[in-house]
């Protein structure tokens, strides 16, 4: 077994994609029109048979209230390697991303948090 699809709830589709794919690099996998959403996924340029993202529209009654708890308490709702932490935390400043968190160390682990515009707060973590 192993993981096919994961996903963040955002509040508009069409500017997630925006973000997803023009400031943070990922491309997209599958755009499907189902009614008012799509089936929207995108994946790492470095490895396009990954794991998928799927830009869930937060349409249920529970995710705008969920989605509002975790990011009061700076709870990140996804998290995303990177091999230079510093390095990429400049290219996303320079591109216009709010990042919450500076990269921070924690022992053989740096982090640091991106607010998404979409609602969420995204994790970045460099592995020793």
């Amino acid at each position: 077994m192993k993981i096919y699809v994961t996903s963040v709830f955002v509040d508009d589709q069409q500017k997630a994609l925006e973000f997803y794919t023009e400031k943070l690099g990922f491309e997209t996998k599958n755009d499907i029109p189902l009614g008012e959403s799509r089936w929207l996924t995108v994946v790492s340029k470095e490895d396009e048979n990954s794991i998928e993202l799927l830009l869930e529209p937060s349409s249920h009654p529970a995710v705008p209230p969920f989605k509002k708890a975790l990011a009061a308490d700076g709870i990140p709702a996804a998290s995303f390697s990177v091999d230079d932490l510093e390095k990429e935390h400049q290219r996303l400043q320079d591109l216009g991303v709010t990042f919450v968190q500076a990269p921070t160390s924690f022992g053989e682990v740096k982090l640091a948090v991106f607010d998404d515009t979409c609602g969420n707060l995204i994790q970045l973590v460099q592995l020793a």
